[in-house]
């Protein structure tokens, strides 16, 4: 009788299992704001209400890349949809970074020489201080704006791991690719023209 008891548990759990997968949530799809009307020859028509949803907000490709606000090294404020409008590159790095070292050269000359906003999000956090920040944007003579991120709180959110990583968003703040490790000023502009 045992035996009976556990095969039917086991059955349902598996079967549900099955279902679970078969049939998850997310992809059900509803139809909302539609109504149907008559025209004047007996035809049915569909209208479609207003199309008001904003796009799911994430780290895919097409997703609201997630808003964020940061302080600069000249200690304004900067939010992402500050930029609406423009195409813009999100880097994460570190002076620490011998790869952010490396990309920052070709950073600068894309940031001067194509239609894009370069936003470097420093891991501030990490470093050993702020005025090793401000002495590395000197050296490199850098003119897009430096956040700092002082708590990583916008590098968890946007998962990044390893630095640099590079998340390219477009006009309509969506993001188009996401880029791990150090890139050269050729994989910048493959990465715009996509």
């Amino acid at each position: 009788m045992k035996k009976w008891i556990v095969i039917i548990a086991v059955t349902a759990m598996f079967g549900w299992a099955v279902y679970d997968l078969v049939e998850p949530e997310e992809e059900k799809v509803e139809v909302e704001d539609q109504s149907v009307s008559e025209s004047e020859s007996g035809e049915k028509m569909v209208a479609e209400g207003p199309a008001t949803e904003e796009p799911e907000t994430g780290l895919e490709e097409g997703q609201q890349a997630p808003e964020f606000t940061l302080e600069t090294l000249d200690g304004e404020e900067a939010q992402l949809s500050d930029y609406r409008g423009q195409k813009v590159m999100v880097n994460f790095w570190a002076t620490w970074c011998p790869p952010c070292r490396a990309e920052m050269p070709d950073m600068e000359k894309f940031h001067q020489n194509e239609d894009v906003q370069v936003l470097a999000i420093n891991l501030s956090e990490t470093e050993s201080s702020i005025g090793e920040v401000e002495e590395f944007a000197d050296e490199f003579d850098l003119s897009f704006p430096i956040l700092k991120d002082e708590k990583s709180e916008v590098a968890a959110q946007y998962e990044v791991n390893p630095v640099p990583t590079s998340v390219f968003i477009d006009e309509d703040g969506k993001i188009q690719s996401v880029m791990m490790g150090a890139m050269n000023y050729d994989m910048m502009l493959q990465r715009l023209e996509e």
